[in-house]
């Protein structure tokens, strides 16, 4: 089926990634594109002096920080935009002017005003996250059936109840499409930030790692992200 389609490439590509590098490539090449087995060997290195699991636990903190401010606060101001139209006429061309500019490039902007410590790093992972679960909650609440929320008011239903009755449940599908969107949006935002301003993470590991020289190391890292 089509799982062990997947899985054979899977498994081609790591047998070419040992073999490419030490019959196919020349000695340089090799230098910069070490085999599979010295990428795993640095991986376990890494893992057996701690440097692994301390650079994963600082971005992982990061991470879930960041992510779980963004989903509670663009799932809550989601809910609001789409039910009040006067707030969405107000603050739309301000969520416009913000979504359509690119994350990494704010990146100065939050180092220099809450410096290079956590702060920064959490606030442009939640800036990351924040957009993509805001629009899919306010396309969720949107698409909700009218004659569902019709029916509600005529049994009584007061705004609160509909809310938790219709609304949500029918819009929570849509919002969760956009937290996994987010997910991966801010991991990869988070990384990048590391790279250039940070001390321990996995992006951190991966650059200083490049910039050391050890190159398995370095794949190690880029692995461990994947993954």
């Amino acid at each position: 089926g089509r799982a062990g389609w997947n899985s054979l490439a899977v498994v081609l590509f790591l047998a070419l990634w040992e073999v490419g590098p030490l019959y196919l490539a020349s000695p340089a090449t090799r230098v910069f594109l070490p085999p599979l087995h010295e990428v795993l060997a640095a991986g376990a290195r890494l893992v057996e002096n701690g440097q692994l699991q301390s650079h994963l636990q600082a971005s992982v903190t990061r991470s879930v920080s960041g992510f779980g401010i963004a989903v509670v606060s663009a799932v809550v101001l989601g809910l609001l935009i789409a039910w009040y139209g006067w707030l969405n006429s107000f603050l739309n061309p301000l969520l416009e002017l913000f979504r359509n500019t690119a994350t990494l490039a704010l990146l100065p902007v939050f180092t220099l005003l809450l410096g290079i410590g956590e702060e920064s790093k959490i606030t442009i992972v939640a800036y990351a996250a924040f957009f993509p679960v805001l629009l899919n909650t306010i396309a969720g609440v949107r698409t909700v059936d009218p004659l569902l929320i019709r029916a509600a008011k005529s049994l009584g239903l007061n705004s609160f109840r509909l809310f938790q009755k219709v609304i949500l449940p029918s819009a929570v599908p849509t919002i969760f499409t956009g937290i996994r969107m987010a997910g991966t949006s801010s991991i990869l935002v988070l990384i990048a930030a590391e790279m250039v301003g940070a001390k321990a993470g996995l992006g951190y590991l991966i650059v200083n790692a490049q910039s050391s020289f050890l190159i398995p190391d370095m794949y190690a890292g880029i692995l461990t992200v994947s993954v």
